[in-house]
């Protein structure tokens, strides 16, 4: 009963305060790894619709290579500017830290999403699943894939993404377990979330490893590059891939065989949920306080729960499993 009023006296303030607010357009910004990435502008797709559902100015930024140093440009940036908040998908856990403390000083809330900065620089990030088992079920797919023996490989994004590497850390504790004996991770390649490059990491995968059984691609950007060259060279049933992929890029690479499975999560609704809690941070309804709840509109309420770095975070659900059962429901949906 205590928890239930406690749920409704969060919503009815966070309604209350948004109401108050009402004709006071504000501006909240939200700056993803880089451009040309879909998983990317769909989050920022989710992100603008929370902020405009609520009368307020969505502003979207992304650099053009994955680099902290890109992100603190545009961090700058907005801060001459006076936004009310920012959230962002961070290049570099540490070292947008002066750049948001600036930025906090200037009384704008940070919000991480997808990929977090530590906890000192941040109110909340918000987490697309449980990393634990993100990473472990990662590796009981090419387990399944590779038959339980055989080389595997990664290729994530960059060597400093706070997500894809806490996803590889539960991938080796995965590994530790007997019954991968007979399998190994042969290499961790980093593709940078660029097209070409991952590309060419997938290549190079295949040409140094000759026995590469499974390459996991954690990565939406990694997991499309490394579905065509597997495609190109017609490896299907040789070389296995799974991964984290958007259902529209990869579809095409699970009805013919090279990615039997793959998972994800919405970004629309990863987005859709950052901008309520950076809403809710602007308005004083949401401060990272551990058990705190947020109304997440169409997602409903939302508890803030801790983090594995120390600090607090929101999480969106678990990964979804997509297969050739049905790719053809959400190949057209995002």
């Amino acid at each position: 009963m205590v928890k239930r009023m406690t749920v409704l006296a969060t919503l009815l303030l966070a309604v209350c305060m948004l109401a108050a607010s009402a004709g006071e357009k504000k501006r909240f910004a939200f700056i993803f790894k880089s451009t040309g990435n879909p998983f990317g502008e769909k989050l920022m797709d989710g992100f603008k619709a929370a902020v405009e559902e609520n009368g307020h100015e969505a502003i979207l930024r992304a650099p053009d290579l994955p680099t902290a140093e890109a992100q603190i440009m545009i961090i700058e940036e907005l801060i001459a500017q006076r936004v009310n908040g920012i959230g962002l998908a961070a290049n570099d856990p540490d070292a947008l830290q002066p750049v948001l403390e600036r930025a906090m000083r200037a009384d704008i809330r940070i919000v991480t999403a997808d990929s977090a900065v530590n906890e000192e620089s941040r109110l909340v990030h918000i987490n697309q699943a449980d990393p634990e088992l993100i990473g472990r079920v990662q590796i009981q797919a090419a387990y399944d894939m590779a038959g339980g023996k055989g080389d595997i490989a990664i290729l994530s994004a960059t060597s400093q993404a706070t997500n894809q590497n806490t996803w590889i850390q539960w991938m080796q504790e995965e590994l530790k377990d007997p019954k991968y004996k007979d399998m190994k991770l042969v290499k961790v390649a980093y593709g940078d979330d660029l097209r070409d490059k991952s590309t060419s990491e997938a290549e190079a995968l295949l040409q140094t490893f000759p026995d590469l059984k499974v390459i996991i691609a954690p990565t939406t950007v990694g997991i499309a590059a490394a579905g065509k060259v597997l495609t190109d060279k017609s490896l299907q049933g040789k070389v296995f891939l799974t991964g984290l992929g958007l259902p529209s890029e990869m579809a095409e690479y699970i009805k013919n065989g090279v990615c039997p499975w793959m998972y994800l999560w919405n970004p629309i609704d990863l987005g859709y949920l950052a901008g309520y809690a950076l809403l809710g941070a602007d308005e004083g309804v949401m401060t990272g306080t551990l058990g705190e709840y947020i109304n997440a509109g169409k997602l409903g309420p939302k508890t803030v729960v801790s983090a594995g770095d120390g600090g607090t975070e929101i999480m969106l659900g678990a990964p979804f499993k997509f297969d050739p059962e049905n790719i053809d429901d959400w190949k057209d949906v995002y």
